[in-house]
């Protein structure tokens, strides 16, 4: 009896785990579609700066990272750190924990990995076809056209899985064109997420773009804040500190319609310790006083293209704003441009497996999912969860015909 069929679309991380569970198996033929000359081009220019695969700190605040816990929990479990590390290392990759607990490989490099995990799946007998475009999915029917050839021909599967990405650095093949496969109430609007955010700053700023804000905190509304450091650009801000509270601001702007994130310059310190400070400098001049206080030359610049001029000389009032810089956001930069999106395929579109319920056997995994996280390690751990998570449920249905 030949083997059952298995078209994976999309050679990005979640689709990769997906044709390592299946081709474990050794019982189903495996074909992966990349439209791109390559497998896994984001995952290659995320990993130019250091690849951070995942983040060693406990499974349970972990989770919490997630906008749909409950969702991604069962998948997440048995596939985190750990588990991560382990499967590095058995393609001969070993790697460590960062002082900030993200988990790098040794080399930092993503192509070391990439080059291992693709040779184990072809080892397996997965089969790449790349520059190959699928472009309509009928069930189990795939519109698949060769791009190098500019040849057309339909292919007949036993199971679909969508690893197809969402909508963020479409150039490197996440262009959201899989979306015209399904009905709109599948789909949760895609929304930039991970992304800097707009502000409209002065002539007087200009100097400072690329400057960093180092160890401050940020936070939205009433939500805890979030330590670390943003950079001022000439858009408004990015960077690490700013993406953690991009879902805080989308949520805020959406329902409150409230725009305005709250950075403390000063964290070490206490209000009353930067009040004492600044009325120590009555004869000194404003520069001098606020460095005095703890501020350097980028925060200063910062509160001065900020804070009304009336404030300056009002201790009590920059004590406040010293611990409470209010700046107003305008939006966010472009989708295209966002490191991850928020948004995709709606959790009630598809069943426990994530079998698509209004299909036979079409499964999907990774970023084109309704799911948000941070930086850190986060999105990567829940594409390569999810991949598998997908797999499984494949073999399920496979296994039960």
């Amino acid at each position: 009896m030949p083997n059952k069929q298995i078209a994976i679309i999309g050679a990005g991380p979640a689709g990769l785990a997906c044709a390592e569970v299946l081709s474990a198996l050794g019982t189903y033929d495996i074909t992966v579609y990349e439209q791109k000359p390559s497998a896994a081009r984001k995952f290659l220019m995320a990993g130019k700066t250091g690849l951070n695969i995942s983040h060693a700190e406990a499974l349970d605040t972990f989770l919490t990272r997630y906008d749909h816990t409950d969702w991604l929990e069962p998948m997440i479990r048995p596939f985190h750190a750990q588990q991560i590390q382990t499967w590095m290392q058995g393609l001969g990759i070993a790697s460590y924990v960062g002082s900030s607990g993200r988990i790098f490989p040794n080399e930092m490099k993503a192509a070391p990995l990439l080059r291992a995990w693709l040779k184990r799946l072809q080892d397996r007998g997965v089969t790449f076809r790349y520059r190959h475009e699928v472009i309509n999915v009928s069930d189990l029917e795939l519109s698949v056209v060769d791009i190098q050839r500019q040849q057309h021909r339909t292919v007949l599967v036993d199971a679909v899985v969508l690893a197809c990405g969402a909508v963020s650095w479409p150039q490197l093949g996440s262009d959201g064109k899989w979306q015209a496969w399904l009905q709109p109430e599948q789909i949760q609007p895609f929304q930039a997420s991970n992304v800097g955010v707009l502000v409209n700053w002065s002539a007087y700023l200009a100097p400072l773009f690329g400057q960093p804000l180092k160890r401050i905190q940020a936070w939205v509304d009433d939500r805890a804040p979030q330590f670390g450091e943003m950079v001022i650009s000439h858009y408004g801000l990015e960077g690490g500190l700013v993406y953690r509270c991009n879902r805080d601001l989308r949520e805020a702007m959406q329902s409150q319609n409230s725009n305005v994130l709250y950075l403390d310059l000063l964290p070490d310190q206490r209000v009353e310790q930067i009040l004492q400070k600044l009325q120590q400098g009555n004869k000194k001049s404003l520069n001098t006083v606020w460095q005095k206080a703890g501020l350097d030359k980028t925060k200063i610049a910062l509160i001065r293209d900020v804070v009304p001029k009336t404030d300056w000389n009002d201790a009590q009032k920059m004590a406040q704003h010293i611990k409470q810089l209010a700046i107003y956001v305008q939006g966010f930069r472009p989708i295209e441009e966002a490191i991850s999106c928020a948004g995709g395929i709606a959790r009630d579109a598809l069943d426990s497996t994530l079998r698509l319920k209004d299909t036979t056997a079409t499964f999907a995994c990774g970023e084109m999912l309704d799911w948000d996280a941070p930086t850190g390690g986060y999105l990567l751990t829940a594409c390569l969860a999810t991949g598998r998570a997908a797999a499984q449920g494949v073999h399920a249905y496979l296994g039960a015909q």
